[in-house]
């Protein structure tokens, strides 16, 4: 968060013509209200860019902005001002200077207060750097970074401490501060590598702990098998699940402090041939949507999302595999629609990120609120646009589609590998062709890739073999080749200590939307409808690929084109 006041903030954007006085008091009332950053709503909103918004603060405060992941702190410098202090006051210390004085990245660089603090601390005068919130959680990862060097020696001497306490059962077992300190450093340590996902996997001999890092299944460690049944036992406790159960699949969640973070974890317990796998998803518990910038929605199909979800009716899906995003999409829509005038109602399984001001019901099968029934109470409560976390069965289409038929603004994921895919999925789950026709604004699709380290980016001139792979690819989809512009220079990661020499840090979405234009429509409702014909009416009236997006955005530096075809080749 910039920590500016409302009146500085105001005066130096009016001087810019950026905005005029009355929508800058609607906006700030409305970030207010949200409980979001304001620069963060201005954004999201494209009434400014970042870069540009940043660059007039700068220039006002007579300051520089920094990347801290452009610069490689070391670790005696970063911990001159303990992680405690850095995260309560807003600033990271990244750079002393010949002179002696310190460079300290803050996120109020007109704070006197803290700078005397910090000069009186480090003995030295300070030059405060601008920092906006987001860049610097992730310098205040680089904590981090010592207890990713440690982490293997703690762990093991927390294991071998559970190993002498092995006569006791499982329950007893999973209170001992060993295993309570084991299940709690293998979490803070998830949390530091950035994972999205921890599995405790039991295998004939072993027990594998691996985090999912940017979608990508990394081995972390192999403790023995003994102590896997108090390591479940223990996170079935702080889930609330029964740890006498082992036959069946059980769902929990808890929540936790890492720092002064707060970290929601969902688990699900499966029994496996020797025992039970236990998967924690990790979400930060006060994450705010992203904006689609971030997302990674540009241009033509950054428009075309925000003018399907402009209508007052009708519906939007989402499509892609599990863990392509498609929740992260559709909250950062509903970020966009979530105003006053409206009233926006969710059903979901599970609740991934509380939103201020959204109406959010969890499915609950025990209790009957399956997204079906609950869809039909939903109705009930007069909303304006309706969220479905999931469109998966007949019923549930059903009730979806006649929601949107009947002044309601319908957001929803489907699990399909593309956009047109999603119009025959929809008919087979019993919807006939001339509603589907009459419901659907546009359908998105999308997968992760990861984004290329900035910190180690290199560019390269690709060999012919990648090309002829990328000319491959494009007839595969029935695109000519010749029709799309290739640039002579890629770009990828070196690899770093920064990002762990994977050449990678994050990931970023690739998109392709499919706006229901008159043509489609009419061609959904045709008799000789196929899927094939969709596919090139669609590239007709303008739709880009998934493969297409992410050239694009292999020639701007953000991904590479090993990441495009690892996830949508053909």
């Amino acid at each position: 968060m910039l920590k500016l006041s409302k009146t500085r903030l105001k005066n130096i954007l009016l001087r810019k013509d950026i905005i005029d006085e009355e929508t800058f008091n609607s906006l700030y009332d409305e970030a207010t209200r949200r409980k979001q950053d304001f620069e963060d709503l201005i954004i999201s909103k494209g009434i400014v860019s970042e870069d540009y918004f940043y660059n007039i603060i700068t220039d006002a405060l007579g300051v520089e902005r920094v990347k801290l992941e452009n610069i490689n702190i070391e670790q005696g410098i970063l911990r001159l001002i303990p992680e405690d202090i850095a995260r309560n006051k807003g600033i990271i210390v990244f750079n002393k200077e010949d002179d002696g004085s310190y460079d300290v990245a803050m996120e109020n660089p007109t704070d006197l207060e803290t700078i005397n603090f910090l000069s009186l601390k480090l003995g030295g005068s300070i030059n405060p750097y601008l920092i906006p919130g987001e860049d610097l959680n992730r310098g205040f990862a680089m904590y981090g970074q010592r207890q990713a060097q440690d982490f293997k020696q703690i762990i093991e001497e927390k294991v071998q401490e559970s190993l002498r306490s092995q006569a006791k059962g499982a329950e007893e077992a999973a209170t001992d501060v060993p295993i309570v300190a084991l299940v709690d450093n293998l979490f803070a340590y998830a949390v530091s590598s950035r994972a999205s996902d921890i599995h405790f996997e039991v295998l004939e001999d072993v027990l594998l702990v691996r985090f999912r890092i940017d979608g990508i299944m990394k081995e972390i460690i192999r403790m023995p098998k003994e102590i896997h049944s108090a390591i479940a036992a223990r996170i079935k406790i702080l889930s609330g699940l029964r740890i006498d159960e082992h036959q069946k699949p059980q769902d929990g969640r808890f929540r936790y402090d890492v720092g002064n973070k707060k970290i929601d974890v969902r688990i699900s317990v499966i029994p496996t041939f020797y025992g039970e796998k236990v998967e924690g998803r990790i979400l930060e518990a006060a994450q705010k949507p992203l904006s689609f910038d971030e997302l990674g929605m540009f241009g033509d199909i950054a428009d075309k999302i925000k003018d399907a979800v402009s209508k007052s009716y009708g519906m939007v899906a989402v499509c892609g595999p599990t863990g392509a995003g498609k929740t992260t999409t559709l909250y950062s829509v509903m970020n966009i629609l979530n105003q006053p005038e409206v009233n926006i109602i969710t059903v979901e399984d599970p609740i991934e990120y509380d939103m201020r001001y959204v109406n959010q019901m969890q499915v609950n099968r025990a209790a009957e609120v399956t997204f079906a029934n609950g869809l039909r109470s939903v109705l009930r409560q007069d909303p304006d646009i309706i969220m479905v976390g999931e469109v998966r069965d007949g019923d549930t289409a059903s009730i979806a589609v006649q929601s949107a038929l009947t002044g309601h603004l319908v957001l929803s994921s489907l699990h399909t590998n593309d956009a047109p895919t999603a119009i025959p999925r929809l008919m087979d789950m019993g919807v006939k062709p001339f509603l589907v026709s009459a419901v659907l604004n546009a359908v998105s699709a999308q997968r992760l890739v990861r984004r290329v380290h900035k910190k180690c980016l290199e560019s390269y001139e690709p060999d012919e073999n990648v090309l002829k792979s990328i000319r491959d690819q494009l007839n595969t989809l029935g695109i000519d080749p010749d029709s799309v512009e290739m640039s002579k220079t890629f770009y990828r990661g070196r690899g770093c200590d920064g990002c762990n020499h994977t050449g990678y840090e994050g990931r970023i979405g690739i998109f392709e939307v499919l706006d229901i234009t008159e043509k489609i429509r009419n061609f959904i409702i045709d008799p000789n409808f196929d899927l094939d014909g969709l596919r090139e009416l669609a590239k007709k009236e303008g739709m880009k690929t998934m493969f297409e997006d992410g050239l694009g955005k292999v020639e701007r530096g953000m991904t590479t084109i090993d990441e495009i075809f690892r996830v949508i080749r053909e």
